[in-house]
């Protein structure tokens, strides 16, 4: 890998996971009407983002990160993005409250189109056509025509981030974050889960804060900060053309940003280091994640933190790690280990979705506790070598979708057929969702019971 870094290096490097397009020509000029654009994001709310992952890597705060498995076009609704925004505030806020934590919040959204498949075919009752790699590329439909990748996908992809990044900054700042309504929709929450004589507590203690602020005049008309929330988007950076494209220089460091999202990271089929999405993410000054699946090794993993993060910037790395409930405790502490040893600051992340994907007839499926048993595997892990457990990346909806057995209600193989509505993969419902929220801040108050966390400099 050669030491000069541009936008397009990645062009000169072996790539994985990548579509061809049948017309290269239409794929250029698409490409280069994306480049005119406005920038989706901007460099200064990335940098605001790696400061907060940094207090997340010194364990003075946790991330949360999750949303859909893949955006669609079809399902892009005013409502669905309402409904994801409402259900991840509430995590947030019993993070926050069950966990004693700040919660840095990334979403799944606003850019997560594109998916890495496992077989670059699928055959369905004896035909067998090209894979769907995500509504950016091609379409859903099992027919050759839908099928086949069109780059005018591309730009619909924009206008739909554009779009969805604008009602979220109204969410974010225009009062809809507010933590009192939080705090009522919590509420309803409680009333009507199976586990509310659980809950009620966290409910209790969030009326009995908020009556505290209120008190002391600390409320929304006095402290903006009370109604309004950092929101940040963040997706996989799987098709380089459409990142390079939206790749611009920040007018005030003269620095590389990609403006497609806040938090870009770099599947596990595509961390090859001498490849192209690594040379890619090398160059950006983005916050950058990288996912570790079981056959990541230490000395792999180490070669990988040199090139992506050679000044060991605190925030700049997120490890997201994705080994499965029964193989989490075999391969996370060899991972720790070299990390420590080597001095590297990064922030570890539990995918605890990808690695606990199993068949359920002509479903795929994610038993809720085997989701747990990994969150719960990683954070044991974490405590034992005693490092920070940083964050869950999750794959949710704010829909009361079937499609992850198990949770509260208990939901069996029999009841995925009911609203199993996912483009790709399964997904975890509004109230399950909520459910890993709640386990896991009993989680992250008991390691910061266990840990000492060091004191930032104020000035950080």
């Amino acid at each position: 890998m050669g030491e000069r870094w541009t936008p397009k290096s990645w062009r000169h490097l072996p790539i994985e996971q990548v579509p061809t397009y049948p017309d290269a020509a239409a794929l250029g000029a698409v490409e280069s009407q994306i480049a005119s654009f406005p920038p989706l994001v901007f460099a200064g709310e990335a940098r605001k983002l790696k400061a907060a992952l940094g207090r997340v890597a010194a364990g003075q705060a946790f991330l949360l990160q999750g949303g859909d498995c893949a955006e669609s076009f079809d399902e892009h609704s005013a409502d669905n993005i309402r409904d994801f925004f409402r259900v991840f505030l509430q995590m947030a806020m019993v993070l926050t409250f069950a966990g004693g934590s700040p919660v840095v919040k990334v979403g799944r959204i606003a850019g997560q189109f594109a998916k890495p498949r496992s077989s670059p075919t699928e055959t369905l009752e004896g035909v067998s056509l090209p894979s769907y790699r995500g509504d950016i590329i091609n379409g859903i439909g099992f027919t050759e025509e839908s099928r086949v990748p069109d780059p005018r996908r591309q730009v619909e992809a924009y206008r739909q981030s554009a779009a969805t990044l604008n009602l979220l900054r109204a969410f974010a700042t225009g009062g809809y974050a507010n933590l009192e309504n939080a705090h009522r929709w919590m509420l309803g929450f409680v009333k009507d889960s199976p586990q509310s004589s659980r809950y009620q507590d966290v409910a209790g203690r969030m009326t009995d804060a908020l009556d505290f602020m209120r008190a002391i005049g600390i409320n929304p008309e006095t402290h903006p900060e009370v109604r309004t929330t950092d929101f940040y988007t963040s997706h996989e950076a799987l098709l380089l053309g459409y990142e390079e494209a939206l790749t611009r220089v920040d007018s005030t460091t003269g620095d590389w940003y990609a403006t497609s999202g806040h938090m870009l990271w770099i599947g596990d089929r595509t961390r090859q280091p001498d490849h192209a999405h690594v040379e890619y993410a090398r160059g950006i000054k983005n916050p950058i994640g990288l996912k570790c699946g079981p056959s990541m090794k230490a000395d792999g993993l180490i070669r990988l933190i040199d090139l992506l993060n050679p000044e060991n910037e605190p925030g700049r790395l997120s490890l997201i790690c994705r080994f499965g409930a029964d193989k989490v405790g075999d391969h996370l502490p060899a991972l720790i280990r070299a990390v420590e040893r080597e001095g590297r600051s990064v922030v570890w992340i539990c995918d605890p979705m990808h690695g606990n994907t199993i068949p359920a007839g002509r479903y795929k499926t994610r038993p809720f506790e085997r989701v747990m048993q990994e969150i719960e595997g990683f954070f044991g892990v974490h405590r034992a070598e005693g490092t920070f457990a940083g964050g869950i990346h999750l794959e949710m909806t704010g829909k009361d979708v079937t499609e992850c057995t198990g949770g509260a209600r208990a939901l069996t193989a029999d009841d995925l057929q009911d609203r199993y509505h996912t483009y790709c993969d399964p997904r975890l419902n509004a109230e399950q969702a909520l459910e890993v929220a709640f386990r896991t801040a009993e989680l992250v108050k008991a390691e910061r019971s266990h840990v000492e966390r060091p004191r930032l400099d104020a000035a950080e």
